[in-house]
């Protein structure tokens, strides 16, 4: 089968469309997602695209590329929207949504030219189903934007490798894109990019012993492209911060992960595979079930270039200390790519006793995966919010039975017929996960609970909330970028000092230190809402109260 335009354009109005349904009512979803967001709107409000600032703190964690890019995107619903879009967290997600559905057609061009369309379609649907690509291509944080970046670099390399074994000249204007492309990605996440983008032709041309790849690429003046792009803002950056950008995003955020778990997100290595069965499902089950024709058909050049991409990559984030679930997202349409290639177009290849037993179980686990997947949304909203959706009802009785039936196709060695059912349930599942169940998930939307009755009382145009119990970014970017977090005593003193506009925001294991300390100030606090809920991000329940601060002779 030979994929046409429309082909391309059907999986990529498919992908958008998937992507489109709780984009409007998902919250921000703490941590990345809303630090992402109030940079890029301080960058709008103080004119300031150079620092790249979350309230009056650097953030210093990678170059502007990404902030840019939500920045322009935030800019242009303005324009149909006006300034008030500035505050909702779906002008910033416009990127993402672009971006996957560029990412699945791209993804399907490759295992087109690698294998067949047909590989390449199966490929993008794997990779569109996957958990950890559904998750990204919904928030508004940097992964489906580099991920994208990567796949362009791939693409264009792998232009390179098929010109080279057909002995064909490579045109000028694909090698250029290449290093450009390569200098987008430093834009996007720094040194990140050169693993693939460098790693790929290196490991090829090591396995080969044949470095004819890596000189098509003209590494003696590519460089120079690759570093030009991101020049006149590396030397600005360097300047307004005084070196401290380099420093804090190289030596802390980059090298600080080799060594160091970061935010308690240390694990050793074979982390990656572990969590394949969850991150990449539905496609871990035939992923696993390709490694014998993998390994079989190791020496093809498809395949072979596939492992390069995949294995350098994959490694080095194995080593790091601090792991991720979306690391090695890069990796995953390669490894789409190969999966499909193993049920359509290699012959199944023979598994020993133990073989087949570990399949097996693995197998099993999978299908707990995936039931539990069906049943979690309709689950959460019982036990959070004593509902139940009709929406989230619908998803679980369209994708369980899938899921079922994929099982009775696997059982019946008919693995292709599995996979295509496999998806489907997947994605059914994905709908009423960001449609029906997030949005209608009150128990864990604190910051747009709390910010809500913050603005809505507020006596001054200039109110700030003072949060001495809860400091999530998505409280911050929905109350805005005045506000304070700090402890209950220093969020006494300064209730005190601002009493006439501002309240505070204090939890009930709180609330005595905080009143001491504005007892001893001369003063006492006035509630005037109280909200309890879940913080998902640390997994503590939150009795918090709105206060205000009056004298203490004051009639409550």
């Amino acid at each position: 089968m030979l994929l046409r335009a429309r082909h391309y354009v059907i999986l990529a109005l498919l992908t958008l469309f998937l992507a489109l349904p709780g984009r409007l009512t998902l919250p921000p979803l703490d941590r990345d997602e809303p630090r992402y967001m109030e940079a890029t709107e301080q960058m709008l409000s103080s004119g300031n695209f150079l620092d790249i600032r979350f309230q009056n703190q650097p953030r210093y964690l990678q170059p502007a590329g990404i902030y840019w890019l939500e920045a322009s995107s935030v800019k242009c619903a303005e324009l149909f929207f006006g300034p008030h879009i500035r505050h909702e967290a779906w002008p910033y997600r416009i990127p993402s949504l672009i971006n996957a559905s560029l990412i699945v057609p791209l993804t399907a061009w490759i295992g087109a030219c690698l294998f067949s369309g047909e590989v390449g379609i199966l490929a993008a649907l794997f990779l569109m189903a996957s958990t950890v690509f559904a998750a990204e291509s919904r928030m508004a944080t940097i992964d489906t934007t580099l991920l994208l970046d990567i796949l362009v670099v791939e693409a264009l390399l792998l232009r390179h490798f098929q010109d080279r074994n057909t002995h064909q000249q490579t045109q000028r204007r694909f090698t250029w894109a290449y290093w450009l492309a390569m200098g987008v990605g430093l834009m996007l996440k720094g040194p990140i990019v050169l693993i693939p983008g460098l790693g790929t032709p290196i490991a090829l041309s090591l396995v080969e012993r044949n470095f004819s790849l890596w000189r098509r690429l003209s590494p003696q003046w590519g460089w120079i492209l690759m570093i030009a792009v991101g020049l006149p803002w590396c030397i600005g950056i360097g300047i307004v911060s005084h070196g401290a950008f380099f420093t804090h995003a190289i030596g802390h955020n980059l090298l600080g992960k080799i060594g160091h778990a970061q935010e308690s997100h240390g694990f050793p290595p074979g982390y990656y595979l572990l969590i394949a069965l969850l991150s990449f499902w539905p496609g871990s089950l035939f992923a696993a079930r390709a490694l014998p024709g993998i390994w079989h058909h190791r020496r093809t050049p498809s395949v072979r270039f596939l492992l390069c991409w995949i294995i350098p990559h994959w490694i080095f984030f194995e080593l790091l200390a601090t792991k991720l679930p979306h690391y090695v997202l890069p990796t995953y349409p390669a490894l789409a790519i190969l999966t499909a290639a193993s049920l359509l177009v290699w012959k199944k290849q023979y598994l020993p006793r133990l073989g087949k037993a570990i399949l097996s179980l693995y197998a099993g686990l999978w299908l707990l995966a995936g039931i539990a997947f069906c049943f979690a949304g309709t689950l959460l909203l019982i036990y959070m919010e004593h509902l139940i959706s009709i929406r989230a009802t619908i998803a679980l009785c369209g994708s369980l039975p899938l899921l079922l039936i994929a099982t009775k196709f696997l059982y019946h060695h008919r693995p292709r017929d599995a996979a295509y059912c496999a998806i489907g349930s997947a994605l059914l599942i994905h709908m009423g996960i960001f449609l029906a169940v997030i949005p209608s998930l009150s128990q864990i939307q604190l910051s747009p609970r709390i910010a809500a009755t913050f603005l809505q009382n507020r006596p001054c145009s200039n109110s700030v909330l003072i949060s001495a119990s809860y400091y999530e970014p998505s409280l911050v970017f929905l109350a805005g970028e005045n506000t304070r977090l700090l402890s209950p005593s220093l969020a006494a003193q300064s209730l005190h000092d601002h009493a006439r506009c501002d309240s505070a925001l204090i939890d009930l294991k709180d609330a005595a230190s905080f009143e001491e300390t504005l007892h001893h100030l001369g003063m006492k606090s006035q509630p005037y809402a109280h909200l309890s809920g879940l913080n998902y991000s640390t997994g503590h329940k939150i009795n918090a109260t709105l206060v205000r601060a009056i004298p203490l002779d004051h009639p409550k």
